[in-house]
């Protein structure tokens, strides 16, 4: 069976954090960067990582809730935890798309909205990609200057990219 495109693409999207992560040595990895309001490149690791394992901890219930992550400081201070969080998380993205109910708290009202776990897919690829995007800067500031240009860049803007050069 053929995985769906979204599946390969979580997947793609978790390489590239793995990459940037071995790129890294621990002193890179906890730094706090001015740039970044004095977050690290972990800490946003970290944040990516926990709303894959929402998704994954939540699909077997159907119920989703990204606000009640566990906030693992072992993600952001141990590249070798982060590594191996991410490969699980690989292992384990290959679901059947079933129906699921996204639960949060807005103005202390408990909220369900209704979704899927394609689409709750699609929202932590761009979650990650919009990460990324902090991430690069964190690198540069680091001068870690080895990156792909498109590391950190929405699919749709490298789209709307190639149109504007035909």
């Amino acid at each position: 069976m053929n995985q769906p495109t979204i599946i390969l693409e979580a997947r793609a999207q978790l390489l590239k954090l793995e990459n940037i992560i071995n790129q890294l040595s621990f002193d890179e990895y906890t730094k706090k960067i001015n740039l970044l309001s004095e977050a690290t490149i972990g800490e946003h690791i970290r944040h990516i990582i926990e709303l894959f394992q929402q998704l994954e901890n939540g699909y077997p219930s159907g119920i989703i809730n990204y606000d009640n992550r566990k906030r693992e400081i072992k993600l952001q201070e141990n590249i070798d935890f982060a590594i191996e969080t991410i490969a699980n998380l690989i292992k384990n993205l290959k679901k059947e798309n079933k129906n699921l109910s996204l639960s949060t708290i807005y103005n202390n009202h408990e909220k369900s909205i209704e979704s899927n776990y394609y689409r709750e897919l699609l929202f932590n690829i761009e979650h990650c990609v919009h990460h990324q995007a902090i991430i690069k800067i964190g690198l540069l500031q680091l001068q870690k200057n080895e990156l792909s240009k498109n590391f950190g860049v929405a699919k749709s803007t490298l789209e709307y990219r190639k149109q504007c050069v035909q």
